[in-house]
């Protein structure tokens, strides 16, 4: 069978711009080498989680990767702790967090701190915090992100978001009555899930009175700059063991990325983890390190995920002129693959339309490098809709890779 490199570009999917012409920012970009693929290769429109559903990043690309979420899903929080390198522990409960802006009365000014670049220097203060009997371990994520683990006795992950920032399958749902941050809350009658609530509430008030005083924030503030002062918390999760992808699809595989999610996604399917100099999950990321490395390690590999996360940071952005221009940093970075003799396969895990600046239920392009082609010529939403491969949904992509793989 042929190699497979899987390229997801997080978020790539957009909506017509006016301000384009009525193009998507990938229609309206230059693409010679993806469009070189598209004509080559045969398309089509992946519905992820289904026609309509707005998926999550975590639960797209499980699916994508062939994973059942009522069986298999973990919670986003331990899925961002393995990315991160933390060593989850039976009973040990997880959580994602943003460091985000609130004011006197914990009122969310911006849920991610002006997109702050680091939160290396806040987390060093909070890490090993003990409360109750519980220890809570904090690392920082990429950019505005931070991952907390509470590891002690009697937990629970039936605890709700801290968060004003809801997510149904359909939309966003903020909590406008009074923005602020949500007092933490047990989800069934258990003393577990209350006492896990009362104690993460507890660390959330410490951290707010800590990270307040924090000289970093004293200097954001001077440079005109929003201070990290809160973590808006979502979720939870327990430690769960997935299928090895290897048993799974009989893979030798490995992931190339650069944000914290998508390598915790890459080390529970059982990937080898590969680190590439320059990957860093922002815009200033390297995308054709990623796509030299992926070229390098196929020799040894079966399959390669190459994880692309600002299409997705552009989109919520609502930057369509930047969209638009890191689709065509990643078409000149692809030059490294276009020699490739298996099978390249291009996707998103989701749209995220530069005029909702978040994700929506859209259809994303899809292209499959390597055997048989269509009359497909150009690489984009509308386009892909025309090709052979018809509306694939989410679930099916792994099985229509590997068998382009083998005819």
């Amino acid at each position: 069978m042929k190699k497979i490199i899987l390229v997801i570009c997080d978020g790539m999917g957009d909506l017509p711009v006016k301000e384009f012409g009525d193009k998507t920012p990938l229609e309206a970009a230059s693409t010679p080498n993806m469009d070189k693929l598209a004509e080559e290769g045969v398309t089509g429109k992946v519905d992820v989680l289904g026609k309509g559903i707005r998926p999550n990043s975590d639960e797209a690309h499980l699916t994508l990767f062939g994973y059942n979420l009522k069986k298999d899903y973990p919670g986003r929080g331990p899925i961002e702790a393995a990315g991160v390198g933390i060593k989850l522990k039976e009973g040990d409960v997880a959580l994602r967090a943003n460091l985000a802006t609130v004011d006197k009365e914990l009122r969310v000014k911006d849920r991610r701190a002006g997109r702050i670049e680091s939160t290396a220097e806040f987390t060093k203060d909070l890490d090993g915090m003990k409360i109750d009997g519980v220890k809570f371990i904090v690392k920082s994520g990429t950019g505005h992100r931070v991952i907390i683990v509470m590891r002690g006795k009697g937990l629970s992950d039936k605890i709700s978001n801290s968060d004003v920032h809801y997510e149904t399958s359909t939309k966003i749902v903020e909590n406008w009555e009074d923005n602020k941050a949500n007092v933490i809350k047990p989800l069934d009658n258990s003393k577990e899930a209350k006492f896990t609530a009362k104690t993460l509430q507890k660390f959330l008030e410490k951290s707010h009175e800590i990270l307040e005083k924090h000289h970093l924030n004293k200097e954001r503030e001077n440079q005109g700059k929003l201070r990290g002062t809160y973590f808006l918390t979502r979720g939870p999760g327990y430690y769960k063991e997935l299928e090895p992808f290897i048993k799974k699809w009989g893979l030798k595989s490995a992931c190339i990325a650069g944000a914290g999610l998508y390598k915790g996604l890459g080390v529970m399917a059982g990937m080898e983890l590969v680190e590439v100099r320059g990957a860093t999950g922002m815009p200033d990321t390297n995308v054709k390190s990623k796509f030299e490395k992926a070229k390098e390690i196929i020799k040894k590999h079966d399959f390669v995920f190459v994880h692309v996360k600002p299409t997705d940071i552009f989109g919520e952005n609502g930057d369509c002129e930047g969209k638009k221009g890191f689709i065509e940093k990643i078409d000149k970075a692809l030059d490294v693959l276009m020699d490739f003799k298996g099978i390249i396969a291009i996707t998103a895990d989701h749209s995220t339309p530069c005029s909702h600046k978040d994700h929506s239920g859209d259809s994303v392009p899809l292209l499959v490098y390597g055997n048989g082609k269509d009359e497909v010529r150009k690489f984009g939403e509308k386009e892909c809709i025309k090709g052979n491969l018809g509306s694939v949904e989410g679930k099916n992509l792994m099985k229509l890779i590997i068998k382009s793989s083998k005819d």
